[in-house]
């Protein structure tokens, strides 16, 4: 397609609003020109196709002259050559994906559309239906033979069988002739047979159809029959061209499973924010009370300490949702596995049957490693998860960690062991046992001995390749009736930490001002009580405009600004590029209670900010924070 042309769009919507709200986003976006025209029903879109033609159609599904699906059906039966892209509601998503499965290129939902994502569709749109064009252009002049054609009888018996056919379902010409098509059905022809009573009357159909193979395997088909008559108009034989759309039915089903877990991840992602911001004022609070014992007593104190534990529990659970619904993957780091085995046992402990016992070892002195925690996480939860179905009645769940060195000795007995240090991890249960001659087959891809449905045969075999990029390997060993024992090595680091404990009174401040800005108003008032514990100067504003009019009016005397990423009116980033061109040296720390780092973030990473809080924050990270923005470390 070319880019410098104008792409010519015949837009049918009645709503005057969703009207201007699309020219509108079409009109910013100027990387393309769009020559746009548009009708207020379907009948005035009709006659404009019939006038002149247009490179794509903006439908709406909600029109004077016609309602929701039949809206695009009677325009694609009129005109088919022109790509179709349907807008919709929320409530209508139903709607349009029964469009785009009867031939519409694509759909957008009104409220979520933005310029680019609109532009991007109508490309699409129109590449995607050049392409069909192309495609059924070339497929007039090949030969067909891939696809199974067959010939049958209005009895249905089979009276010719190609190539293609032998290769899709098995039989043989031989075996095929002159049986009925019963053989490709194993729940009887009743599909058939609604499909041949529409035959019968339009000469022709075409739809998918569930089929067996020669060996038992269920297959999908995009099925085309033609009907040829005698020359008394009497039905003589049925022409068929099956093509197989089995993988593409899968991918479909694993697109949309995809975005379904894209959508778990984007409430995931709400709630967190909404949780942390909840727990920041409990946490807070919690550890600012205890800070003044004299005025409570000792019982006073041990509640308040119960009620930090868990309000840093609850941000280590929002932590662990956020990690697996959005398929967060941190940086290499230096990690202390210890800590990852213990977020493994407080989600087993949480999650798994009571029938499951779990113990856990894990010695003091355990080395570190360099790694990803998450993919490190998943290994370990994909090995207990397995663990856990194998004992379906319960039973004993092991795992432990070890400091190793392995010598050369060992690395003859294993060809994937390298000299060195190591951490193994090893997790055992006392389940059913894996058999031998399928304890080599355990890591390949697709293989799973579980139930159908119950595994995709993909845990293991991407553990492997998980530990394997880590420059690790895995042992296994089991026996029939006895358990599993999956071991875990991976190369250790020696990491000297030279971070000094800083005294809290050290950390703390000499009446500088601190700008807060945060709608939460629980998280203004405990930061604000902490920062003058601490022996800081506080201001406070709800949201950015008011921080901007605050921090133009002291300016000078302002050290530091804390700037919550997520906010009404104004949000963080947009407040602190303000401040910046007020103040280029302002000093910044953001704070939000979404994860964030440098690479990938699901806010937007504010460019020259000094320092970044997440939430739930506790009073020393706050502290620790401020001191260092203000007395940067040499």
């Amino acid at each position: 397609m070319d880019n410098q042309a104008p792409i010519h769009v015949l837009l049918i919507e009645d709503n005057p609003g969703d009207r201007r709200l699309l020219q509108e986003l079409l009109r910013d976006v100027a990387s393309v020109s769009i020559q746009l025209e548009h009708a207020n029903c379907l009948s005035e879109g009709v006659q404009c196709l019939q006038q002149q033609p247009f490179d794509i159609v903006l439908l709406d599904l909600f029109l004077p002259d016609s309602q929701g699906f039949a809206t695009f059906t009677q325009l694609h039966q009129q005109e088919r050559n022109t790509p179709i892209v349907v807008t919709t509601g929320l409530n209508d998503e139903t709607l349009a994906l029964r469009a785009v499965q009867a031939g519409a290129q694509d759909y957008l939902v009104k409220g979520q559309i933005t310029g680019e994502l609109l532009v991007r569709s109508i490309r699409y749109a129109i590449e995607r239906k050049r392409t069909e064009h192309k495609i059924r252009e070339q497929a007039a002049l090949l030969d067909i033979a891939t696809d199974a054609i067959l010939v049958r009888d209005v009895q249905n018996q089979i009276l010719f069988w190609n190539k293609g056919a032998e290769r899709l379902y098995g039989w043989t010409v031989e075996e095929a002739l002159g049986k009925t098509v019963s053989l490709l059905f194993q729940d009887g022809l009743a599909q058939v047979q609604t499909a041949q009573q529409q035959l019968m009357v339009d000469n022709e159909w075409q739809g998918e159809l569930n089929q067996i193979t020669k060996t038992g395997q269920s297959i999908t088909v995009e099925s085309r029959w033609s009907l040829v008559r005698d020359d008394n108009g009497e039905p003589k034989f049925i022409l068929v061209v099956n093509t197989d759309v089995t993988a593409k039915k899968q991918l479909e089903a694993q697109f949309f499973r995809a975005q379904r877990l894209e959508s778990i991840g984007t409430l995931a992602s709400g709630i967190a924010h909404d949780l942390n911001n909840i727990l920041t004022p409990v946490l807070t609070t919690a550890q600012l009370l205890q800070m003044k014992p004299g005025n409570l007593d000792e019982r006073s104190l041990h509640m308040l300490k119960i009620l930090e534990i868990n309000a840093r529990r609850g941000a280590e659970i929002i932590k662990q949702v956020l990690s697996f619904a959005r398929g967060a993957e941190g940086n290499d780091t230096v990690l202390q596995t210890g800590h990852l085995i213990r977020e493994v046992q407080q989600i087993i402990r949480e999650t798994f049957p009571k029938s499951i016992e779990l113990d856990v070892d894990i010695p003091k002195d355990l080395w570190t490693v360099i790694g990803n925690a998450t993919q490190l996480h998943q290994v370990l939860m994909n090995l207990c998860v397995n663990a856990r179905d194998a004992m379906p009645q319960g039973g004993q769940l092991s795992i432990s960690a070890e400091n190793l060195t392995l010598d050369k000795s060992y690395t003859r007995t294993n060809l994937d062991a390298k000299e060195g240090k190591y951490i193994a991890i090893t997790v055992v249960d006392n389940g059913g046992g894996i058999a031998p001659e399928l304890l080599d087959r355990i890591f390949e891809p697709f293989y799973t001995s579980k139930d159908v449905g119950k595994g995709t045969g993909l845990g293991l075999s991407t553990a492997l390749g998980i530990i394997k990029g880590h420059r690790g390997f895995i042992t296994v060993s089991s026996a029939t009736g006895k358990g599993t024992q999956f071991k875990i090595f991976l190369p250790a680091v020696t990491v000297v930490d030279q971070k000094e404990t800083i005294d809290a009174e050290v950390l703390g401040g000499h009446q500088e001002l601190v700008l807060i800005v945060d709608d939460e108003i629980l998280v203004r008032e405990v930061t604000k009580a902490a920062l003058e514990t601490y022996d800081y100067r506080t201001l406070t504003a709800c949201d950015g405009v008011e921080a901007i009019a605050l921090y133009a009016q002291q300016q000078t005397s302002i050290h530091v600004v804390i700037v919550d990423m997520m906010m009404p009116t104004m949000d963080g980033a947009t407040t602190i590029r303000i401040l910046q061109k007020l103040n280029p040296q302002v000093k910044v720390i953001a704070v939000s209670g979404l994860p964030y780092n440098s690479d990938e973030s699901p806010i937007s990473a504010p460019v020259g900010i000094q320092g970044f809080l997440p939430k739930p924050y506790t009073v020393e990270q706050l502290i620790q924070a401020v001191h260092d923005v203000l007395q940067p470390p040499s």
